[in-house]
This record gives structure tokens, sequence and C-alpha cells, in this order.
């Protein structure tokens, strides 16, 4: 099944412990989209500008990406510039310059409408409710937000919570959107809210789903969270990119299933680990352009191995 991702096809300058890179292919929609790609079929809409070149595109349609849905716009694509520092747990941002993405109307193409999954990754809200309204007949629909939509776009936001299947975010993001320090009842806030299902990224420390009684539409009621492990890793290059490379793990996966079932979705989240892994591992997208689906299957083994107890 094809995922439709609206999001960001960018430019980021990088700088951390590990060096540096100017103007490297990045943006949710392109993390996204790569990480899925190696799952299921992926269309993307976005808009960048002149400085996008058909080098850069093909980064995309190497992996069999659809990028008709990307519009080209003149003057200069979204560029975010940011440094990581010590254990490079949070990034600092140096500077962001929209540009053509200051405007961006996101378009779906008439080859798009029969795409049965949605990806809503992190732009406006507004623009998240308007694209949803127009894909009425999807299947399925997972969003992302952050801190910046949740404080001054509180009311946009709130429309796309209420027709989410899945919101994927961050831990701090869930304190935020929840108003609640502890965890477990933010996320109780958050669900009632709308998402049917909550995911939870902790970067470094593994992604946590918060399940609700609307999780599966086949009655089936999950009372206890799962979490699912983040694989250590002896360097990390470069974090930019990992929480959507993980995205694009766990619903590429979810999008390659025939239905929706605990044990699928679980096993979604521990794709998304491993997709997000490897994503760290070089500066910008340019480890996720190069793994093989041989090494994305020895390294989800590995994943499962790491959290398995046995005669204990």
């Amino acid at each position: 099944m094809s995922i439709l991702v609206v999001g960001s096809v960018a430019f980021d300058s990088i700088e951390t412990p590990h060096g540096a890179v100017d103007h490297c292919l990045g943006g949710a929609a392109t993390h996204f989209s790569l990480a899925a790609s190696y799952f299921t079929p992926v269309r993307v809409i976005a808009v960048v500008g002149e400085d996008f070149t058909a080098q850069h595109e093909a980064v995309l349609t190497k992996r069999g990406v659809d990028t008709q849905g990307i519009e080209r716009a003149k003057g200069l694509s979204f560029h975010w510039t940011g440094s990581y520092e010590g254990n490079m747990d949070e990034a600092k941002t140096l500077g962001t310059d929209l540009n053509v993405f200051q405007t961006f109307e996101p378009k779906i193409p008439d080859a798009y409408a029969d795409s049965k999954f949605l990806f809503l990754a992190n732009i406006d809200p507004a623009l998240q409710a308007r694209v949803r309204s127009q894909m009425p007949q999807v299947r399925m629909v997972c969003g992302d937000t952050m801190n910046y939509w949740i404080a001054d776009h509180s009311e946009n936001l709130a429309k796309v919570l209420r027709d989410l299947d899945v919101l994927l975010i961050n831990d701090g993001e869930v304190r935020m959107l929840a108003d609640e320090r502890n965890l477990v009842l933010a996320a109780e806030k958050v669900l009632s809210m709308g998402p049917k299902t909550l995911v939870v990224k902790h970067g470094e420390y593994g992604a946590t789903a918060f399940f609700s009684d609307r999780s599966f539409g086949n009655g089936t009621k999950i009372s206890r969270p799962f979490r699912a492990p983040a694989l250590p890793l002896a360097e990390v290059v470069d974090p930019t990119g990992a929480g959507d490379s993980f995205a694009g793990g766990f619903y590429g996966y979810l999008a390659s299933q025939p239905e929706l079932t605990p044990a699928v979705f679980r096993t979604a989240m521990f794709y998304g680990g491993v997709m997000g892994s490897f994503a760290v591992e070089r500066f910008g997208t340019e480890r996720l352009q190069s793994v093989t689906r041989e090494e994305i299957e020895e390294r989800f083994n590995l994943f499962k191995e790491i959290s398995h107890l046995e005669g204990a």
C-alpha cells in the first residue's frame, strides 16, 4: 500500500563533534520517505526552490519514491542550520530560513488520490488538516508535530488530533501538549484529545506506544503500554532526522501489512528503531541511501535479541 507523506524537503547545515556539512539534503519528508521506501511505495508532497537539482531528486527516485508531488517554486529551498554538542541529545538551532516553504500550499496530484496511508509530517497544523480533509478515503493517518505548533497553534492542532489514528511525537512534546509532567498521565490526556494511539519517541532510549480502546478496529484492547528499545551505538555522527527515519520505518512497515494487529504494531516499532539507528550513522540522508534490506533484517534481529529475556 502506498504512503502519501506531506512535509518538508530541505537542506541542512549541521555541525557535530564528528564534523560539519553544508547544505546536505534533509527535511522531515525526505528522511521519512527514504526510510519507508524499504518497506512500501512512497509518494511525497513538498515544495523546493531552484537550488534543488536533479541530483537531489535522484536521491529519492533511486529508492522508488514518487516525486511528482514535489512543487518547484522560484527562490531557495527551506534551509536549517544547527549544531550538536556533548552527548548530542538536543540540537541548537542557529538559523531557520523558510524560503519557499513559507508559502507552501500542499497540492495533491490526481495520481495520489488512491493513497491508503497518509503521514502528516511536522508542518503547520492548518495545512495538515487541509490535506486530511482532501483524503477522506485513506485507511490510516499518522501525524507528527512540535513544540512551536503546540504552543502557538493549539486550536488548529486540536482539529488535527481529533482525526489521527497515530500521533508520533517525543516525550517532551507529549508533556507539553498535555501540560502534565508524568508521562503516563500525559499520554492518557493526549489520547483523550483524539488520537487512537500515541507513539512516544525517547531518542536514544527507544519509544513507547500507548493504546486506547480504539487502537485496533477488531475489538482488541491493550491495557498496557509497549516499549521498544533503541540500539546502543558506538558512534552517533548526526542525530538530525532520526525521529523522521523512525517514523518512516514504523509507518512503512505498517503499510506493508494486510491488517493492523498488536503484533504488527510492535514489530513496526522495532523497524522504526532500526531505521532511526541507521540514520544517525552518517550526516544527512547518506546512510539511508545506501543501507540494504539485508542489513535492515540483520539489525532487526539484533533488536529482538537485546530485548528478549530467556532463562531468567
